[in-house]
């Protein structure tokens, strides 16, 4: 197992309150079920997130996007469709800032300068990494929700059936899966998307928003 695509457990542990994996059935349901909470980071933009929306509609597919606030300011007509559509929206900050590389006090001004864009209070650090003084002062205004999966469609180093790959071998129920609608993303994108859905679909998950 790579720790790329599935963090481990210590990594987890550096991420206080930060939600990596979620429950598969939900309380009182009858049977079991096998929930995945479908992510897009990086967005909106408008040469991806349109056609990562319409490809969720034609599966009935509501998701939940994880927007970088300077992408939503510039390409409003996107961030709205993407509400209308009925998905959920999170906080990815505003410049897209790794909290490591910056103080806490940079960084959570960061945070709450993404918030007066997008309204939410979900939040998700780029690249995973924050400093654990400010995990703890986001969670007291955000829900920091991980990852259980990360689909690596951003990396040129592999091609969409790799991709592809790390869906199938990656994916268990009530895993939270990371996609990317970016330009850099779209190579892989565009064809690992609709069969990483149509594989999930086929192997009985059903899809929800956080």
């Amino acid at each position: 197992m790579s720790w790329l695509e599935r963090p481990p457990r210590f990594f987890r542990w550096l991420v206080p309150g930060g939600e990596f994996r979620l429950s598969a059935t939900p309380p009182g349901a009858a049977g079991e079920e096998k929930r995945v909470y479908l992510t897009f980071d990086d967005g909106p933009i408008p040469e991806v997130t349109p056609w990562v929306l319409q490809l969720l509609d034609r599966y009935g597919i509501k998701a939940t996007f994880f927007m970088v606030a300077d992408n939503a300011r510039r390409y409003p007509e996107v961030c709205e469709m993407v509400r209308e559509r009925g998905h959920r929206i999170g906080n990815h900050t505003f410049h897209h800032l790794q909290g490591a590389r910056v103080s806490t006090r940079r960084y959570l001004r960061d945070v709450a300068e993404a918030d007066r864009v997008l309204h939410t209070d979900l939040f998700r650090p780029p690249h995973g990494w924050l400093r654990p003084r400010q995990a703890r002062a986001l969670r007291r205004r955000y829900r920091i929700v991980m990852y259980d999966l990360v689909t690596r469609d951003y990396s040129h180093r592999l091609d969409a059936a790799e991709v592809f790959g790390n869906v199938r071998r990656y994916a268990r129920p009530g895993a939270i899966i990371v996609f990317h609608d970016s330009l850099k993303s779209w190579p892989r994108l565009r064809e690992a998307l609709p069969q990483s859905i149509e594989w999930l679909i086929s192997r009985g998950y059903t899809f929800h928003p956080l």
